[in-house]
């Protein structure tokens, strides 16, 4: 007889069962059982197939120095901010990274837990929304880094290079440009670095609204 896991239970130590409850339930997640007594007490959360555990002590057992990463896939990312928004949780959106890309968004549970919520489907070119918060930027780095990476034609390292001016060692993902022409290629952090100390700089994206399939597109009808 093979031996396998047949099932995985996160369990989450929360300050308050009721408002934990109450926030994953935004989710899909609804109470099967719940128990123990005042110092003590469990809610187990079922959503068709997925699970969660929510367990409050008092006092507590476990102290978590770092807020734990949840990472939740919906059907309907749409839907779901705007539970988020009547419930009066604030999220902020990450973008449309290759593992989401019908979308993907951050927000914390009560206790602090940071919370990634991505879709899985594409989402429709009309019902994108603009990455928003301190984590878009990057988002948007790791997407044009994807692109490159399925498409190909980067140099081998980073053209940036250190603030000292020695050289960086890591691969070239993503190319910069601005609005006089200049072109360089980065690794992901020397681009972040790049796009906060050089205001006109963008990221330069290779698809079918640039100047060059433009220009194709032109010069065949001549």
């Amino acid at each position: 007889m093979q031996i396998g896991v047949q099932a995985a239970v996160p369990v989450l130590y929360v300050r308050g069962v009721e408002s934990a409850r109450a926030f994953y339930g935004l989710f899909g997640y609804g109470e099967v059982k719940a128990g123990g007594d005042g110092a003590a007490r469990w809610s187990y959360l079922q959503c068709d197939e997925h699970t969660l555990l929510l367990a409050c002590v008092q006092p507590p057992l476990v102290q978590v120095e770092l807020p734990l990463l949840i990472y939740l896939y919906v059907t309907d990312l749409t839907g779901l901010r705007a539970r988020l928004d009547e419930a009066g949780h604030a999220y902020e959106m990450a973008g449309y990274p290759e593992h989401a890309p019908g979308g993907e968004l951050r927000t914390h549970d009560p206790d602090g837990n940071v919370v990634l919520v991505g879709q899985r489907s594409p989402a429709a070119a009309e019902a994108r929304v603009e990455p928003t918060g301190p984590e878009a930027r990057f988002s948007l780095i790791r997407q044009a880094a994807e692109t490159v990476a399925r498409r190909g034609g980067a140099p081998a390292s980073c053209q940036i290079g250190a603030a000292d001016g020695t050289a960086c060692p890591e691969p070239a993902e993503v190319k910069l440009a601005d609005t006089w022409g200049a072109t360089v290629w980065g690794c992901l952090s020397h681009v972040d670095e790049a796009l906060i100390n050089a205001p006109a700089a963008f990221i330069a994206v290779e698809d079918d609204q640039g100047l060059g399939p433009w220009l194709s597109r032109r010069s065949a009808k001549l």
